[in-house]
């Protein structure tokens, strides 16, 4: 039982550290010209749903927490409050989504990218008025978009990566 525990200990921890690298990463990646500020790909998402799929809602939920720190440090306190909320909102989204099974990967990456940007517009509004709201459906539509990209992502490296035989317990 403890040799279990260390490995589901393990595995959370790689994939936290994949989520702080692909964060770093798409923080270091310029602003494209034709994106509104603050748009981001949501490389990291790719890491949440991957816990989500090959580990557990708890993994994922570190997973979670784990970028929100990255964020803080990185970015500040409005940042940390903003992945915080964002993501919990879609993790807890894109778990219940992963338990219809009629619901593809897309499906999921689209549901977790919508519910992350309400998370963060819903905090905006918070810290912030009600003309944040304008914003939402610009970011509806990049749900769309970095939905389905996230989820294209995973859907050919998952089956690779368990092969690999490290997410089995």
């Amino acid at each position: 039982m403890k040799k279990v525990a260390t490995l589901k200990i393990t595995q959370t921890a790689l994939v936290s550290a994949v989520a702080l690298v692909l964060s770093y990463i798409e923080m270091s990646l310029p602003d494209l010209p034709f994106v509104l500020p603050g748009m981001k790909l949501g490389l990291s998402n790719i890491a949440t749903m991957f816990a989500l799929s090959a580990l557990s809602l708890p993994s994922a939920l570190v997973v979670c927490l784990v970028k929100a720190v990255f964020a803080l440090l990185m970015r500040g306190f409005t940042a940390f409050l903003m992945s915080l909320c964002g993501g919990l909102l879609s993790t807890l989204a894109m778990y219940t989504l992963i338990r219809f099974k009629k619901i593809g990967f897309v499906g999921v990456g689209i549901g977790g990218a919508f519910s992350h940007n309400l998370g963060q517009i819903l905090v905006a509004f918070a810290l912030t008025d009600s003309g944040v709201f304008a914003y939402f459906s610009v970011l509806c539509i990049a749900s769309i978009v970095t939905g389905t990209l996230t989820a294209i992502v995973l859907y050919v490296i998952l089956p690779k990566v368990m092969k690999l035989k490290l997410y089995r317990t």
